[in-house]
């Protein structure tokens, strides 16, 4: 089967938690039995572009794993930009909040760069599937964080609605 990037990543994600994978080689083999093709260099690249990082668990072996980031960590603003470029599918804004639009599973992905990010008038965010919604403090409004969002995605003028 063939998977978008995001797609094969959300299943890598979900592998890892799943599993105790302690190569590159018994991922491609799990997610084949799924039915998904990658190669050992695709999966390195998703290792790297999800964080994953080799730890010690019981017994000795070294397992991969995605560490959960700090909420206090800030992202920076380079990184949510590529974030919002690569995963954000649409924007639209009513009142305070702000939805986005994700490819499946992949919401908690922009929802944890929003929340990293610091960005001044980003209360939080709530995450599904493939939709996330933005709150946006007092002051501020949605459709002004609407456009800030859709110009960090590279989506200003087309694919967003305010």
């Amino acid at each position: 089967m063939s998977l978008s990037k995001a797609q094969r990543q959300h299943r890598v994600a979900r592998l890892l938690e799943q599993h105790s994978i302690a190569s590159q080689s018994q991922l491609v083999e799990l997610l084949a039995e799924e039915g998904v093709a990658a190669t050992q260099a695709t999966v390195s690249r998703d290792l790297e572009d999800l964080g994953a990082v080799k730890v010690r668990v019981r017994g000795g072996e070294a397992t991969y794993a995605i560490p959960e980031l700090p909420t206090e960590q800030v992202a920076p603003h380079e990184h949510l930009r590529r974030v919002l470029g690569e995963w954000v599918v649409e924007v639209a804004a009513s009142g305070n909040l702000v939805v986005l639009r994700t490819p499946p599973g992949s919401a908690h992905v922009v929802a944890s760069a929003l929340d990293r990010s610091g960005l001044d008038g980003v209360l939080g965010t709530v995450a599904g599937d493939d939709t996330l919604l933005v709150v946006v403090a007092e002051g501020a409004t949605g459709a002004g964080m609407a456009e800030q969002l859709a110009d960090l995605a590279g989506l200003s003028g087309e694919g967003s609605r305010r």
